[in-house]
């Protein structure tokens, strides 16, 4: 299998899984326990924790253990809102944003909290702009994604960091595709929380983290006992969390050899589809961009049979986010920005990772146009022989080319 979807998960790196081993096995003491077994979890888990907050500039003590990116961004949302209701119920968050953020942001409503969808603009770029003119005097919270799961497109943080600090408001941001691929120090950007998740760069699932900043009022979703610093109550997750230190030591070591290592791959990729399919949009800015992300569309193509053709084929992708996987619905994220939505079905995510070959992207080259002409030449078909026939489209595939 040629495996193109690392936005959605990926493959355990075997330094991952070898320092995971023995808290799985001889190393099973409760960190909260006071006998030698215990102390001895205790202490992976908090070298993990300096370990951690050494890599993205912050204190040990800042660092939440969570489940992953979608608990951390719940924690972060409802963690502000709670403890700072008496003071405001405003949020701003984007209309991009994975649904970890938007549906709890969609909960907090019903609760009767306010919240600004920030639009963006075609290339899928937050305006700082925006933020600004949004900000009001009952605003208690900034949630901007760093960079997004389905079109990659990095937004500037700094400059909302900035504008957020200026106005005393916490800044929140889903770094969950970021952490490790990107360098980033949440005291030079001016971010008060960042959400991770490690099984996005080689870590196991079920396990990731939540800075806050230690300024920040924020009020506890898990009560129950005392770990986390009082912040997230229940057993910590040892095996995990040690492979999320496991996972982020080889990101430190060799995270920009990986990343060149894709953009190599990506742009190889991209080229060659350029030259092999034409009506193809690349999705998203074309360089403000995580390294390993090609998010295009292709007219008069559905996506979910592409993607059925590729599996057959033995190519695993996506249209978009894994967490909507199933849905007829065409993505919130290629919506906003102005693609209407029979082309946004026509959606492809192929992201890239750190043991795909060139080899494996000739491969894709040579079997993804073939597929694309297939469904193209079956739409024909089907468009003559139904009523629609001399239908045309509402939309010219030309002003939406880049």
């Amino acid at each position: 299998m040629i495996y193109l979807d690392h936005a959605a998960t990926t493959r355990p790196d075997e330094s991952v899984v070898e320092a995971m081993l023995p808290y799985l096995q001889e190393e099973y003491g409760n960190p909260s326990s006071l006998y030698l077994l215990g102390r001895r979890a205790r202490q992976a888990v908090d070298e993990v924790r300096e370990l951690v907050a050494d890599f993205i500039g912050c204190r040990p003590r800042e660092i939440i253990f969570t489940s992953g990116g979608s608990e951390s961004d719940n924690l972060a949302l409802r963690g502000v809102a709670y403890a700072n209701r008496s003071r405001g119920r405003h949020i701003i968050t984007s209309a991009i944003e994975h649904h970890a953020v938007l549906h709890t942001c969609g909960a907090l409503e019903k609760e009767g909290f306010e919240v600004t969808y920030l639009p963006v603009d075609q290339d899928g770029l937050v305006s700082p702009e925006s933020v600004a003119e949004a900000i009001r005097p009952d605003t208690i919270l900034i949630s901007i994604m760093h960079a997004n799961n389905e079109i990659g497109v990095i937004q500037p943080l700094v400059e909302i960091g900035r504008l957020a600090q200026e106005r005393g408001i916490p800044f929140h941001t889903d770094a969950v595709q970021t952490v490790g691929k990107i360098p980033l120090n949440v005291e030079e950007w001016g971010v008060d929380l960042l959400s991770m998740s490690a099984h996005k760069i080689y870590g196991p699932k079920g396990v990731g983290f939540l800075y806050v900043r230690r300024r920040i009022k924020f009020q506890p979703q898990i009560t129950g006992g005392a770990q986390e610093y009082q912040r997230r109550a229940g057993t910590e997750n040892v095996p995990g969390i040690v492979g999320l230190g496991a996972a982020v030591r080889l990101m430190r070591e060799r995270g920009a050899q990986i990343e060149a290592h894709c953009r190599h791959l990506r742009d190889r990729l991209l080229q060659g589809l350029r030259e092999r399919i034409p009506e193809m949009r690349l999705n998203g800015h074309p360089t403000k961009r995580l390294a390993n992300n090609l998010n295009v569309c292709f007219a008069q193509v559905e996506g979910e049979s592409l993607l059925l053709m590729l599996d057959a084929a033995g190519i695993a992708a996506s249209s978009g986010s894994a967490c909507t996987s199933g849905s007829t619905d065409p993505s919130h994220v290629l919506l906003a920005l102005g693609l209407p939505p029979d082309l946004a079905r026509g959606s492809l995510r192929l992201t890239l990772g750190k043991d795909n070959t060139e080899e494996e992207i000739d491969t894709v080259l040579e079997v993804l146009p073939a597929l694309v002409e297939r469904l193209r030449s079956l739409s024909l078909r089907l468009r003559g022989n139904s009523k629609t026939r001399g239908h045309r489209r509402a939309w010219d595939f030309a002003e939406l080319q880049r």
